[in-house]
């Protein structure tokens, strides 16, 4: 003790160190411990309460966050089982709709119709305004199943008739505007006249083949493109009166007409009257009489509507 109260102090010589208590590591390897810095050990019980799922290691050593509640939600089996439920009714559903639209508009059936090419186009056309020449008028058939138009002059398409029909619009237009009478009422009046028309010979050839009970597989899809065909002659005899008057309009439409009468003979007979003849009816029998008839009527009535949609547009 020094004399004047205070510590000795202690030799320069020696330095005290100072103890600190030691740290224990604590291995990362150790069971049970899926991260250095976790405070508590995962247990049975924990789990049991919904607390025990396994947790990656983040990055920094930190616990990754939990999941989101919408994954815990898919994870419920009652979950996946109502959403399996769920896609059974709307698969179900779709079915249904599917079924309906095709009954009442076969919407698979007329890609099979616009099937055509710039070489089919060009024959058919052909074919519509010379058909005097043309000499095999069947369809041709692969596995029960005819072929596509592009490869079958004779097949039915839905090309032509609606381009035609569009086209005759245009040109329906084109002639009331030379003639100062152009309105878009006018022009709807037209578009709206000739659909109607179209409507109602349908219609009427259904009919007539329901109550003189023919079986013929002319479906209707057919039947609108075997009358849409008129237009594409209506259409030359609208333009050969815009540009030589009534003269050529009434000498091309008189050619035009003619054409589809042959056309549309030499094409239902083989739909309508075949069907009498693979059936044994006789030919000169009662009931194939009045398929004949019909098969003339339908064509005998494109000429006429062909004069009576296009002699108004030409003065």
């Amino acid at each position: 003790m020094h004399p004047t109260g205070l510590p000795a102090a202690a030799p320069t010589g020696t330095t005290r160190q100072r103890k600190w208590p030691s740290k224990r590591r604590i291995p990362a390897s150790q069971p049970g411990m899926t991260d250095p810095h976790q405070l508590f050990d995962d247990t049975s019980s924990a789990q049991s309460r919904g607390y025990g799922a396994p947790r990656a290691p983040s990055g920094l050593g930190y616990p990754a966050a939990s999941a989101s509640p919408q994954a815990t939600f898919l994870a419920d089996p009652m979950s996946n089982m109502a959403m399996a439920y769920g896609s059974s009714l709307a698969a179900q559903g779709k079915e249904l709709v599917d079924k309906n639209i095709d009954r009442f508009f076969p919407v698979t059936k007329l890609k099979y119709y616009f099937a055509v090419d710039t070489v089919y186009v060009g024959k058919k056309l052909g074919l519509l305004i010379f058909p005097y020449l043309h000499q095999d008028w069947e369809v041709q058939y692969q596995q029960d199943t005819p072929v596509a138009p592009r490869f079958d002059i004779n097949a039915p398409d839905l090309y032509i008739p609606a381009m035609a029909f569009i086209t005759y619009v245009l040109v329906a237009g084109l002639a009331l505007g030379t003639q100062d009478r152009f309105s878009p009422d006018l022009l709807g009046l037209q578009a709206s006249s000739a659909l109607a028309w179209l409507t109602l010979e349908v219609l009427a050839i259904l009919l007539s083949l329901y109550l003189v009970t023919i079986n013929t597989d002319l479906t209707t899809i057919d039947l609108v493109a075997f009358l849409g065909y008129k237009y594409v002659g209506m259409i030359g005899g609208i333009l050969m009166g815009l540009l030589f008057g009534k003269i050529g309009y009434y000498l091309v439409l008189g050619w035009c007409c003619m054409s589809i009468f042959v056309f549309m003979i030499r094409t239902l007979r083989l739909k309508i009257l075949a069907e009498a003849a693979a059936e044994g009816v006789p030919v000169r029998g009662a009931r194939n009489q009045l398929r004949m008839y019909l098969t003339m009527a339908v064509a005998a009535t494109q000429p006429l509507l062909m004069y009576w949609l296009t002699f108004h547009l030409v003065q």
